[in-house]
């Protein structure tokens, strides 16, 4: 157990982490040998509105929600309505890949694991930047339409599309929307009161914490969510949003099964964390915590970390991050939800806070990661990983592109404009209205400066092929990109000329 040296440590770790990175708020939990030991909150919902974070503040879970459409799906094998090795076909006979065979032989675990063969990332921008107007059909069938990078069963690569299709996977077998079972499933019986799936209202809900994004080292709030937030496509995949308490009555559950008895049996929870892909130990895991296995299991990330069992995952949205890891052998976990641009916050925090347990002795602290990792971007853009400087840019005029204006259409993604507009050239995508932009030129390359998105998610534009027969191509910038920005997954032929 901890002392109460041990919880005030705690308690400075996240105050070290709000200050050294500026965040807006911050939910963090801590659990030891199954109880609730820590409830840190820090901030506000909306920075400079004085509503502070609390233990009922809603935030985006991200792709934590992995783990719970995994026990969706562990929940309906226990009921005896699928089976991990049911094929998805019998489930969604219009589930197209883009191997037949791969089609006839990815079975329901397949969906959880990422070991598809697709490329990391690849179709999301079927998913993101939101709002959009794909759905799940457009999700579906667009599958068929990626073109796999690697074997199937081979390797590792990190993917959302087929989290969706778990999802709609789920809603065949058990009958009802996803959303309704999630609910139906997981939330009513463990009673996470607070959580949202699905369709829901702000106004009802109400304590919700906004995103926000780094400007000119200030924090600005994102819009406010509509009077209505709408189900969409990416639900399964990273949708769900919880309160800090939610979240640690599904880590308490998780960690002790008498804390909802028979709500999923031993089989099934071993399925859950076992591990069913291996995924490469980087040199920073390594060097930070002595590991030496790493692998994925059904929404969940296995490791060791200083020679104990961890299980773990991270959620991601745009400013908004997620941290959720176990110690399952000591029953112990610690939780954190941000609602800012926080990647090394995240890790240095839960590095910070799990090294209490798993190297007490010599523990650091937040600022000895923060600089671990500020060091090795220095070595990063030393090295030229960066995004290039772009010299001279102008924006493109319609006389210089006349041979690329037209309707461009992509097998998967749809189509876009790349259209005479106000004197020069903007583009425009049809499904995803977020990605529009003016065309520009630096020196003899051309690029889309994409208005909301900010200068991180530019991408060039790259022609080929004859005046019968043309092909264009895009290409992210910024080397270190998120990888969800999939534009090297695309392919467009011209299919018209501009409206």
């Amino acid at each position: 157990m901890a002392s109460a040296a041990g919880s005030s440590r705690s308690e400075v770790l996240v105050d070290q982490a709000m200050q050294h990175y500026h965040l807006p708020g911050i939910a963090v939990g801590v659990i030891e040998d199954g109880k609730v030991v820590q409830r840190i909150t820090r901030g506000e919902l909306v920075t400079g509105e004085g509503a502070p974070v609390d233990a009922d503040t809603v935030f985006k879970i991200a792709s934590n929600t992995k783990a719970m459409t995994a026990a969706v799906l562990a929940r309906l094998v226990q009921a005896g309505k699928l089976r991990w090795d049911d094929p998805v076909t019998r489930y969604l006979p219009q589930f197209r890949m883009h191997d037949p065979w791969v089609t006839r032989n990815l079975q329901v675990r397949d969906l959880l694991i990422h070991n598809s063969g697709l490329g990391l990332g690849a179709g999301d921008l079927m998913l993101w930047p939101e709002p959009n107007h794909f759905d799940r059909n457009d999700i579906i069938a667009g599958l068929a339409h990626l073109k796999p990078t690697g074997s199937f069963r081979a390797d590792y690569a990190y993917d959302n599309l087929l989290y969706v299709v778990a999802g709609e996977v789920a809603a065949a077998a058990g009958g009802r929307p996803y959303a309704e079972l999630v609910r139906q499933e997981i939330f009513e019986p463990l009673g996470m009161r607070r959580c949202q799936v699905g369709a829901w209202s702000p106004a009802e809900a109400g304590n919700i914490a906004r995103p926000h994004y780094r400007n000119d080292g200030h924090d600005i709030a994102a819009a406010a969510d509509p009077a209505r937030v709408e189900d969409f496509p990416s639900m399964a995949a990273g949708g769900i949003r919880c309160s800090l308490d939610d979240m640690l009555r599904w880590m308490q559950v998780l960690l002790d099964p008498a804390q909802a008895p028979g709500w999923l049996d031993e089989t099934q929870r071993r399925a859950l964390w076992t591990a069913h892909m291996p995924m490469p130990i980087s040199q920073r895991q390594r060097e930070w915590d002595n590991s030496h296995f790493s692998a994925y299991g059904y929404g969940w990330r296995l490791s060791d970390m200083d020679g104990q069992w961890k299980v773990a995952h991270t959620g991601t949205l745009s400013g908004m991050y997620s941290s959720l890891a176990l110690l399952p052998d000591r029953r112990t976990g610690v939780v954190m939800l941000i609602n800012g641009e926080a990647e090394d916050a995240r890790t240095a925090l839960t590095q910070a806070l799990l090294k209490q347990y798993t190297a007490p002795s010599n523990a650091p602290d937040v600022l000895y990661y923060a600089g671990q990792m500020e060091q090795a971007a220095r070595q990063r853009q030393a090295a030229g990983h960066v995004r290039p400087a772009l010299a001279d840019r102008k924006a493109a005029q319609p006389a210089e592109v006349a041979d690329a204006l037209g309707v461009w259409r992509d097998p998967w993604f749809g189509e876009v404009r790349l259209c005479a507009t106000g004197g020069g050239v903007a583009f425009a995508s049809v499904k995803s209205p977020t990605l529009q932009g003016p065309v520009m030129r630096s020196g003899t390359q051309w690029f889309v400066a994409f208005q909301d998105l900010g200068e991180d998610a530019d991408a060039w534009l790259e022609f080929s092929g004859d005046a019968a027969h043309p092909v264009m191509r895009m290409r992210a910038i910024d080397p270190e990109i998120d990888f969800s920005y999939d534009y090297q997954d695309l392919e467009f032929h011209r299919v018209g000329a501009c409206p």
